[in-house]
């Protein structure tokens, strides 16, 4: 069996868990502390239902875990896992964006460091050069896990 591009693509594996609207926004009110299923859907103004399926599917992937605050009646809250919490600098990185080409370049919302209050910033940085890298200055190769994939559908 040989994996399809789509596949084989880390970026395409993340959108299937985490690549629609609702679901990204979800995530982002969980980082801003709003945790229980009713807040979550007045904040949002999404469908019962919807809100529903898409705990269920973060649940799922153990982005999200599912926690009670209440006994009687049992009544659940929402917390980010570790593997949630790490999607942070992906929607710090999708606000950028949206802040520059979507925002004429005057962010809405400011992200601060909390013990200083210091503007944060997104950078790629070269772990051996200890420096800024640019877009342009970004190549791609075949990765361990791809070189994993072709070598078990060669076995198959």
């Amino acid at each position: 069996m040989t994996l399809t591009p789509e596949e084989d693509c880390s970026i395409q594996r993340t959108l299937d868990l985490i690549g629609d609207r609702w679901t990204l926004l979800i995530v982002r009110d969980l980082f801003r502390g709003v945790r229980r299923f009713s807040r979550i859907q007045r904040d949002l103004g999404i469908a019962r239902n919807l809100l529903t399926d898409r705990l269920g599917l973060l649940v799922e992937a153990e982005i999200v875990e599912k926690t009670p605050y209440q006994e009687r009646p049992l009544r659940y809250e929402y917390r980010l896992t570790a593997k949630g919490r790490a999607l942070s600098p992906t929607l710090v990185a999708m606000m950028r964006w949206g802040d520059e080409w979507c925002s004429g370049g005057v962010a809405p919302t400011e992200l601060v460091h909390h013990d200083c209050d210091t503007r944060l910033e997104l950078q790629c940085w070269c772990t051996a050069c200890n420096a800024p890298v640019t877009p342009t200055q970004i190549a791609s190769r075949p990765g361990p896990g791809r070189i994993l994939n072709a070598a078990e559908s060669a076995h198959a």
